[in-house]
């Protein structure tokens, strides 16, 4: 599963999903406005979330990307996903913890 979150105004997201990347895409495709954040698993159906997150980029740049996984961190690097600038959540996690990475990975880097 993939979500898109569209910030509103404090305390109010705006939530896209999709089943796999493929769909993301076409959602994407046909959204007007910003995607502020690109949640995706590491590893799904049809494509990588690297491979999504890439691809999504040649559609649009307004966005950071989270990535989460349940894999161990040595299945992760072996996809390129954690490298020190890459945002990463690991499953399981409490809906807390979930809120807590979104938000920092919000507001990190605010300038871009």
């Amino acid at each position: 599963m993939i979500l898109l979150f569209k910030e509103r105004p404090p305390g109010r997201n705006e939530v896209l999903t999709a089943r796999h990347g493929g769909e993301a895409l076409l959602i994407c495709e046909r959204r007007a406005g910003p995607i502020h954040l690109l949640l995706t698993d590491v590893v799904m159906p049809q494509m990588s979330g690297k491979e999504f997150a890439e691809r999504l980029r040649q559609i649009r740049q307004d966005f950071k990307v989270l990535y989460m996984s349940g894999y161990t961190d040595n299945s992760i690097q072996l996809r390129g996903v954690l490298e020190p600038e890459i945002h990463f959540l690991q499953k399981p996690f409490t809906p807390s913890a979930i809120v807590r990475k979104v938000r920092e990975v919000l507001d990190r880097d605010q300038g871009d």
